[in-house]
């Protein structure tokens, strides 16, 4: 089952990810969010990873885990 987040405005969003290529060629994968299921859907936030909203479109976006401490 894909992760899906609902942000504040009630839009349901589910959690991609794809590794590309960088032009140094090296590869790095990325995380987004679409309103659609496709291939790359993950099932959970990846480990030291949390989703926040925008605060202007509310669309979620996956950042590095604050430490408190």
């Amino acid at each position: 089952m894909a992760y899906t987040y609902t942000n504040s405005k009630g839009q349901t969003y589910i959690l991609h990810y794809k590794d590309v290529k960088l032009k140094n060629g090296r590869v790095q994968r990325i995380y987004y969010f679409a309103r659609d299921e496709r291939d790359g859907a993950l099932d959970e936030v990846p480990e030291g990873y949390e989703v926040v909203e925008t605060k202007r479109t509310g669309m979620p976006v996956l950042r590095k885990a604050r430490v408190n401490g």
